[in-house]
């Protein structure tokens, strides 16, 4: 009985997030007069509603599709990584990068998006998308309002559309000492351009052997133009490109991860993987030649050829190899990172579950504020207030 009834709870939870992810989009709609009027408070709103949406994901996640997530990384990211005494991963990174990372499965978006919560920006994460995701019902025109850059492989075009997209994040602002500054900005791109499966594996396969190069074991060839252009262009204002290499414990083994999680079997059946392994690197963009066509082809398959090897080690053991300084002892806690393992552990879901609450005080604004104008227009056209 107690089963069936926390069984209809979270499903009526479930129901009730989606169907609060449907009023949210509504909200974006309804603030989009305001970019004409106020372009900073424009993007201000928007950034609070990417907030918003993630902690609605967060919350499907939490309850709908429990994952458990282990993070490590190497000496690069010194002191980066962070397990506070509330169980939860806080990742010590900047307000502006670049984040690159294989592509497995769709859902990756939303392990990555988790990575922006921990670090405090995940209303301020950018993704470039393949030009078909724009038009997904809902979830497409979602993602145009919230600013993301969809290319069509079409370089002649890709290119226009991206080197104003990328001005458009760079475009300073006054603080509050009148002096300039940028808002804060992760931009995602995943270089492979697809996810890993059976049909990629074999093109991957094909376009190494036309190139003449060998191919990666555990992960797709990157291409490195679109980096190479992102890199170029914001060199100026940002300092690193972080690295993610992601990989999953899967049950049963032999399949590619792309096989077994997609976003039906994730948020709508409730089988995430078993675990999500995200092992972190960084760069110094003064560091990579983004001036140089065949010095980047260079750099990104070296990078590649390493997360591959990264990918091989945890085929065999289940887990990345790490670095111990990669991990902060909690300065308010003093609670040191679990280096015994190899990995700080956590899941994916919310710091607090009053974190919710922002989700829905907005949405019952607006309909608070579309009632009573409906009310004041039945009352002059009729002269009664009400229904």
């Amino acid at each position: 009985m107690y089963s069936v009834c926390l069984l209809t709870i979270k499903t009526q939870a479930n129901t009730d997030s989606f169907s609060a992810h449907n009023r949210l989009h509504i909200i974006q709609f309804v603030v989009i007069p305001i970019y004409w009027t106020n372009r900073d408070l424009y993007y201000d709103l928007l950034a609070y509603h990417k907030r918003l949406f993630v902690l609605l994901m967060l919350s499907i996640s939490q309850w709908r599709a429990p994952t458990t997530v282990r993070v490590t990384g190497d000496s690069s990211i010194p002191g980066q990584l962070r397990l506070r005494s509330t169980g939860d991963i806080e990742c010590l990174f900047p307000p502006r990068l670049v984040l690159i990372a294989n592509h497995q499965i769709y859902p990756e978006w939303l392990y990555l998006w988790w990575t922006a919560y921990t670090a405090g920006y995940h209303g301020n994460l950018y993704v470039i998308l393949k030009e078909s995701l724009k038009w997904i019902p809902i979830i497409g025109p979602a993602m145009q309002l919230y600013k993301f850059i969809f290319m069509t492989r079409k370089w002649a075009s890709d290119q226009i559309r991206m080197r104003y997209r990328l001005k458009k994040l760079q475009i300073p602002r006054s603080d509050v000492k009148g002096q300039d500054c940028f808002d804060p900005m992760w931009l995602v791109i995943f270089p492979e351009g697809t996810n890993l499966s059976a049909n990629t594996r074999k093109n991957s396969q094909k376009w190494s052997e036309k190139r003449g190069i060998d191919d990666c074991k555990h992960a797709l060839l990157p291409r490195s133009t679109g980096l190479q252009l992102c890199l170029s262009e914001l060199k100026s204002t940002v300092e690193y490109v972080y690295d993610c290499t992601i990989a999953y414990e899967m049950e049963p083994e032999g399949y590619f991860a792309h096989d077994l999680y997609n976003m039906t079997s994730v948020f709508y059946l409730g089988r995430p993987p078993k675990s999500v392994n995200i092992h972190w690197r960084r760069f110094k963009i003064a560091d990579i030649p983004v001036e140089d066509v065949d010095g980047m082809q260079k750099w990104i398959l070296d990078r590649w050829m390493e997360k591959d090897e990264l990918l091989d080690v945890f085929s065999k053991t289940k887990k990345f190899p790490y670095d111990p300084s990669a991990f902060a002892v909690d300065e308010v806690d003093n609670q040191s990172s679990d280096k015994g393992r190899g990995f700080i552990e956590s899941k994916i879901r919310m710091r607090s579950t009053m974190e919710l609450a922002q989700v829905y005080i907005p949405i019952l604004t607006v309909v608070l504020i579309i009632n009573i104008l409906y009310k004041l227009y039945n009352f002059v056209m009729t002269g009664r207030f009400g229904g």
